[in-house]
């Protein structure tokens, strides 16, 4: 890879980039909490056609101003986001580098600490637990982190931890998750902090519990968080319901919710999201033990998701 020769430009080209790197941002943004990542892709692509120094060695860029490489950071560090929900898991760890490196050029922790929370994301939903511990314990920094950041960093290490087999400790971690969420918001969050809500908590509570097998605690925090409304991408914590519902048997409400949500799985953004209604409804198909009429729905969901 190559870039730019130098800042092209003075003042006012600096100026122009950032603004084109922020409306940018705007859009990716938009898209993909309206219509998920899969919709979000050819914008992506065109961003990506638009400004070259998203395909720069970042080291390379190193004489930029650094409110432009924060700029880039930041739009590096959405589309990896986009490209980690869509599925493309390899160019989505190749984006969370880049965003990365540009964020530490410019000084601009808290993009980079976005980053790494992603990144551990990531390397959890790939399977490399430990990766994923090693990037949310870069996390913190000499002072204390505010509270909605430290409880995404606990939730980040639940998943992990549990992944690993780990049986009190992921437990552990999302209670004192749960205790830093409530100590509320302060002047310290940065921008991006307004998506840590509480359905976001609930479902990765749920979730981690549902890593567990504690069928009777995951499905009713995971029912909250899917039935609470939200960004696109939360449509994941739906497929992590109907897992837990087909994990604790619950055959009933596992037909009902398939019933809800396979005549509109095609318009579903969510490469997470599709991969995890896919295979749980292959486990329902395959299990003799599941009365028919339901192998039947996970049949049907199989037809509605999308290729």
């Amino acid at each position: 890879m190559t870039a730019p020769a130098g800042p092209p430009g003075g003042a006012e080209a600096r100026d122009a980039a950032v603004r084109l790197a922020v409306r940018t941002i705007g859009r990716l943004v938009a898209l993909d909490t309206e219509r998920g990542a899969t919709a979000a892709l050819p914008a992506v692509r065109e961003a990506v056609r638009r400004i070259p120094e998203l395909a720069a060695d970042p080291p390379a860029l190193r004489a930029y101003d650094p409110d432009r490489l924060a700029a880039l950071a930041e739009l590096s560090e959405v589309i990896g986001w986009i490209l980690f929900d869509a599925g493309r898991y390899r160019q989505a760890g190749r984006m969370n580098a880049r965003a990365l490196a540009l964020a530490e050029l410019c000084g601009d922790r808290w993009t980079a600490r976005l980053v790494l929370l992603n990144h551990s994301m990531l390397t959890a939903h790939t399977g490399r637990p430990r990766a994923a511990l090693e990037a949310a314990a870069r996390v913190g920094g000499p002072r204390p982190l505010p509270a909605r950041v430290a409880s995404l960093v606990l939730i980040r290490q639940a998943h992990a931890t549990a992944l690993l087999g780990g049986r009190r400790e992921p437990l552990e971690l999302v209670s004192r998750a749960r205790s830093r969420f409530l100590d509320g918001v302060s002047r310290r969050d940065p921008h991006w902090a307004w998506w840590i809500d509480e359905t976001e908590l609930l479902g990765h509570e749920g979730w981690v519990q549902a890593r567990l097998r504690r069928w009777d605690r995951a499905v009713p925090l995971l029912h909250r968080a899917a039935t609470a409304p939200g960004p696109s991408y939360r449509h994941l914590f739906t497929a992590q319901l109907l897992a837990a519902l087909a994990g604790a048997g619950a055959w009933r409400e596992a037909e009902e919710l398939i019933a809800r949500v396979a005549p509109g799985a095609a318009a579903i953004g969510s490469v997470r999201t599709t991969e995890s209604l896919g295979g749980t409804a292959r486990a329902l198909r395959r299990d003799a033990g599941v009365p028919a009429r339901l192998r039947d729905a996970a049949a049907f969901l199989q037809e509605s998701l999308p290729a």
